[in-house]
């Protein structure tokens, strides 16, 4: 049994270079929300020393003497082509984790006879092919293994090239080289915090940590890095998650425009994030039985006061209702507002999330079954144009119509694959 990580390069940059080859060998950088920082980054980009998470004004000097780009982020463009991608990924195993927007991991149960090198660079070939999107492939015996080997196949001169890595080709003094050439905080699960820990108990590298002692180690941090040891081992202790597991938590938050002071603005932007909220929850196919809404003042500036409250708001019975969810946000807005703060960010998060039909109904439910229907085929109606038309064709009037308050994207490009306004256009 072999497991396979299969990682878009660059993935917001690759998404954007789709459909401007116009920024290919060009430092390009997609910022954070507001256009705050770098959030990533092109080889080139990299090439030039801009960090990850480095302002953009710091940087905008350095990008414009070598005909850089920084590009506002396009979450909506990013989901469609994940989407895509981890299509075209599926169809090499019947088994699939899809990780994070630009990683799945594939696991090739009943392969032992199969050229899984060739079939990598086959896969990155058709998923360049059918979505523009440029990927690296590492195989290994666990995940943990699968994970290090596809950093190798990215990132190590060996590898680059073809942009594949199997750990199985290697011999085994081969695998303990590249092993001593990882630094321990670059392996999948060690943070920065237990990173720092182990260089203080001498263990620097992958291969280091890969002869511990996995009992010791775990009475010292815990089970997880006792999983990862016996992982680096070739021991398999991290299921493959085909179906993700339900959500504890939805949160909707943005950071504003500008500092907003007005209640009016306030209101607006919670009901929309409750809407989106609401959205997310029908998705998932779960009721709230609660929502928390919470404000924050901007810490970054001097001198300037500070208020961070946040309040929770209980339903008698869990809804997906976005009409009472907007409701509860805007009562919790009205609860903690102090109209002597200016505030950067607002949010509201959902919990106590459970399947629908699951949760305890009310006794003395006011609202006529009938209606209750109603609004649900109502909310499903809206969720299905906006789903066709576009986010926001559809939506509650407390959610505001001009929205001034909403984060800034001065260099957001088209949606181009889920809005027809967004279709690339050729010239004559």
């Amino acid at each position: 049994m072999q497991y396979a990580l299969v990682d878009g390069n660059n993935f917001y940059v690759s998404c954007e270079r789709v459909f401007n080859p116009k920024l290919e060998n060009r430092p390009v950088i997609v910022l954070s929300n507001n256009d705050g920082c770098a959030v990533a980054r092109s080889e080139e980009a990299r090439a030039l020393g801009i960090k990850m998470g480095e302002p953009h004004f710091q940087v905008r000097d350095l990008l414009r003497r070598h005909r850089g780009v920084a590009l506002s982020s396009n979450y909506t463009l990013y989901a469609d082509m994940s989407r895509r991608m981890m299509s075209v990924i599926s169809q090499f195993s019947p088994e699939q984790e899809i990780y994070s927007i630009d990683e799945s991991f594939l696991r090739f149960r009943g392969f032992d006879h199969w050229n899984l090198t060739g079939e990598g660079i086959r896969l990155r070939h058709q998923v360049h092919q059918w979505t523009g999107i440029p990927v690296g492939v590492g195989f290994g015996p666990t995940k943990t293994l699968a994970k290090l080997a596809n950093r190798l196949a990215k990132r190590h001169p060996d590898f680059r090239q073809i942009g594949v890595c199997n750990l199985q080709d290697l011999a085994p003094w081969q695998q303990w080289r590249y092993l001593a050439e990882v630094d321990v905080g670059d392996i999948w699960g060690i943070g920065p915090r237990w990173a720092r820990s182990l260089r203080e108990h001498g263990i620097l590298t992958a291969m280091d940590l890969k002869l511990a002692n996995p009992e010791t180690l775990r009475s010292r941090f815990n089970v997880v890095m006792e999983r990862t040891i016996r992982e680096l081992n070739g021991i398999p202790c991290i299921p493959l998650e085909e179906a993700p597991p339900a959500k504890q938590q939805i949160v909707s938050s943005r950071s504003f425009g500008h500092l907003v002071t007005r209640m009016q603005d306030l209101l607006e932007a919670v009901s929309s994030y409750a809407a989106t909220a609401g959205r997310k929850l029908r998705q998932e196919g779960e009721v709230a039985g609660g929502i928390q809404i919470f404000l924050q003042t901007n810490p970054f500036i001097p001198n300037e006061p500070q208020y961070h409250p946040a309040v929770l708001i209980r339903f008698n019975t869990p809804t997906h209702d976005t009409a009472r969810l907007i409701q509860a946000a805007r009562q919790g807005m009205t609860r903690i507002y102090r109209k002597e703060f200016r505030y950067k960010k607002a949010g509201v998060m959902l919990v106590d999330l459970k399947p629908v039909g699951v949760s305890q109904g009310d006794l003395f439910q006011q609202e006529p079954e009938a209606q209750t229907e109603r609004r649900t085929r109502l909310l499903s109606v809206m969720d299905a144009i906006n789903s066709e038309m576009g986010k926001g064709t559809l939506r509650f009037s407390a959610e505001g119509v001009g929205q001034s308050w909403k984060m800034r994207r001065g260099n957001l490009t088209s949606h181009f694959t889920t809005a027809w306004a967004g279709l690339p256009v050729v010239g004559n």
